[in-house]
C-alpha cells in the first residue's frame, strides 16, 4: 500500500467515548473527512499494564475495547495503524506463563532471553551494565519456576514492577521470528494497514554496547521485517527514539520514520519567539517521516535532540515547561546525560497546555507541522485543546497521565465546541485537500521573529507567514480560478 498524505488520528481505543464502537461512531459523525489519513489506534489489544504496551497477545482484541469485528469496520473507512512491541511481551502471556510454569523445559523457553544468552555463565557483570542505555535501575528481572523452585533471571529493558511486566524477546531465536510472522499474518486478515514497531531500537542486546540500536545487527532484523511486512501490503514505522543521526540513517535506508525533533523545535520557536532553529533543521531533515507534536507519552529532548541544541538553552525551555505545568521523564544512565548533568528525556504535558492555552500559538504549532513535510499525526487530547490532566497524575502517580484524559462522548461533543477545535478541523480539511502538499516544499527568507514556509505543484501555491511576536498565522493560497485567497489560521 501507499500511506496517504493526509492527516491521521491516535487515540486509545478507549479514549474517545469508551470502546472501539465509540471511537467509529465519532469518526464517522465528526471526522469523516478530517482524518482521511487513517487512525493510529494506541494497543488495543489484552495487556497487562503500561497502558496497553505489555501485550498479552495479538490474536485478539481487549474485549473491554470490542473485537476484531470493530477493527474492520473502522478499517473500512479509515487505514488502521496499531502497534507492535516487537521487542517483549506481557508477563501473564501464555508463553511467558508456560515457561514460568516448567523453565527450560517449556515449549517457549527459547522465545526469552535468559542471562545466559548474554553472559556465559549466566552471571550479570556491571561494568557491561553501565554501558547500556537503560529504562529501568536493572536490565533484567528475577523470577521463581514453579515446577523446580529454581531462580531464572531474564531481560526485561522496561518496567516499573519487579519483577518487570514486559518481558524481552530473543530475536534470534527462530520461535520469535515465527511468533511475530504469526501476528504480521493476522493484522493482514484484520485489514491492518501499518504497523508501528514500537521499542524496536532495543531488540539487539550485544555486550560491550548501548544494546540500543546495535549496528549493524539491528539493520538485519529490520530488513528480515520489512520484506515480511511488504509480503502482506503492510506498510512499517520503526519508533526509535536516538540520536537524529539513527533517524536519518534508517531514512537512507528507505524506511518511514518518525520526526521526533520537531515537537521540541516548535515548542522552542514559540516560547522564544524565534524561527532560526526551526529554518535550519527544515533545510536538512529527510522528507519520508511521520510528524507529530503530542503523544501518549511526551515531547522528546535526549537523545533525540543530542547535538541539535545547546542544553544551557534547553534548560530554560524546560523550565518554562513546568511553570506552565509539565513534569519531566529523565534520563537514568549517567553515561548518557549531557556533560553538563542536563538529562531531559520527555517533557510531559499536553500541548495546548505547555502554549499557554493561546489559542493562536497553539494554531501556529498546528500550522507548522502541517506545512511541514510528512504524514501529520495529531493526537486526540491535541485534536480536542485538551489541557493538563493534573488530577490523573495525583491519582494514578504516572506522570504521563497528564495528558491521556478519557472523553466521554458528552464531553467529546462540548470540546468540539470549541473555537480553537473548529479552527484547527478546518485546517487539517485544508491541509487534507489542497494538492500543493503533494509537491515542492521550500522554506522562504524570513526575519527571526517570523516563519515563511511554501509549498508549489503546477498551478497550485500556498504559503505559510507567522508572525511570532503575536502568533497570528496567515495562509495565501492560489484557488481554482487562480485568485489569491488569504485564510487567517
Amino acid at each position: 500500500m501507499t500511506v496517504k498524505n493526509q492527516v491521521q488520528l491516535i487515540t486509545y481505543p478507549d479514549s474517545m467515548g469508551g470502546d472501539l464502537k465509540a471511537l467509529h461512531h465519532m469518526l464517522t459523525k465528526h471526522f469523516s473527512d478530517v482524518f482521511k489519513g487513517g487512525v493510529h489506534i494506541v494497543p488495543p489489544f489484552p495487556s497487562s499494564g503500561d497502558r496497553g504496551f505489555a501485550p498479552l497477545t495479538y490474536l485478539e482484541i481487549d474485549p473491554a475495547f470490542g473485537s476484531w469485528d470493530d477493527i474492520r469496520a473502522i478499517g473500512e473507512e479509515f487505514d488502521v495503524l496499531v502497534d507492535l512491541m516487537v521487542n517483549h511481551i506481557s508477563r501473564q502471556s501464555e508463553y511467558f506463563q508456560d515457561f514460568l510454569e516448567k523453565g527450560r523445559n517449556s515449549q517457549y523457553a527459547d522465545l526469552f532471553i535468559t542471562l545466559d544468552k548474554i553472559w556465559e555463565d549466566g552471571e550479570p557483570v556491571q561494568a557491561n551494565i553501565d554501558k547500556m542505555f537503560l529504562r529501568r535501575p536493572l536490565p533484567y528481572s528475577t523470577f521463581t519456576i514453579h515446577e523446580s523452585g529454581q531462580e531464572e533471571r531474564v531481560w526485561t529493558t522496561f518496567g516499573k514492577s519487579d519483577p518487570s511486566e514486559q518481558i524481552d524477546l530473543d530475536i534470534n531465536s527462530l520461535k520469535v521470528k515465527a511468533l511475530l510472522t504469526e501476528f504480521f499474518t493476522n493484522f493482514k486478515k484484520q485489514n491492518i494497514k501499518i504497523v508501528r514497531l514500537d521499542a524496536v531500537g532495543y531488540m539487539i542486546k550485544k555486550l560491550g554496547t548501548s544494546c540500543f540500536f546495535v549496528e549493524p545487527e539491528i539493520y538485519a532484523f529490520l530488513d528480515w521485517i520489512m520484506e515480511l511486512a511488504e509480503s502482506l501490503d503492510i506498510e512499517l514505522l520503526p519508533e526509535v527514539h536516538s540520536h537524529y543521526t539513527i533517524q536519518y540513517k534508517l531514512a537512507e535506508r528507505g524506511y518511514w520514520i518518525y520526526d521526533f525533533i520537531l515537537p521540541y523545535i516548535v515548542l522552542d520557536t514559540l516560547i522564544n519567539k524565534t524561527s532560526s532553529s526551526l529554518r535550519r533543521y527544515l533545510i536538512s531533515r529527510p522528507a519520508k517521516q511521520f510528524t507529530m507534536l503530542d503523544c501518549h507519552d511526551g515531547i522528546p529532548v535526549k537523545p533525540d535532540l543530542d547535538d541539535l541544541i545547546d542544553t544551557q538553552m534547553a534548560r530554560a525551555v524546560v523550565d518554562e515547561c513546568l511553570a506552565r505545568g509539565s513534569n519531566l521523564s529523565l534520563i537514568l544512565s549517567d553515561e548518557h546525560k549531557a556533560a553538563d548533568g542536563f538529562d531531559v528525556h520527555q517533557i510531559r504535558c499536553s500541548y495546548y497546555s505547555v502554549l499557554n492555552c493561546d489559542d493562536d500559538a497553539y494554531l501556529a504549532a498546528r500550522a507548522i507541522q502541517f506545512f511541514v513535510p510528512g504524514i501529520p499525526q495529531v493526537y486526540y487530547v491535541g485534536l480536542l485543546a485538551g489541557e493538563n490532566d493534573i488530577k490523573s497524575v495525583f491519582r494514578t502517580g504516572e506522570g504521563r497521565e497528564i495528558n491521556r484524559h478519557n472523553y466521554t462522548v458528552q464531553e467529546m461533543e462540548a470540546s468540539l465546541e470549541q473555537e480553537v477545535v473548529q479552527r484547527l478541523l478546518k485546517l487539517i480539511r485544508f491541509r487534507n485537500e489542497y494538492d500543493a502538499f503533494n509537491g515542492e516544499f521550500n522554506v522562504l527568507d524570513s526575519a527571526n521573529d517570523e516563519v515563511c514556509l511554501e509549498w508549489k505543484k503546477d498551478n497550485k501555491q500556498c504559503t505559510l507567514f507567522i508572525n511570532l511576536r503575536t502568533s497570528k498565522s496567515v495562509i495565501h493560497y492560489m484557488d481554482n480560478g487562480g485568485f489569491t485567497v488569504e485564510y487567517d489560521v
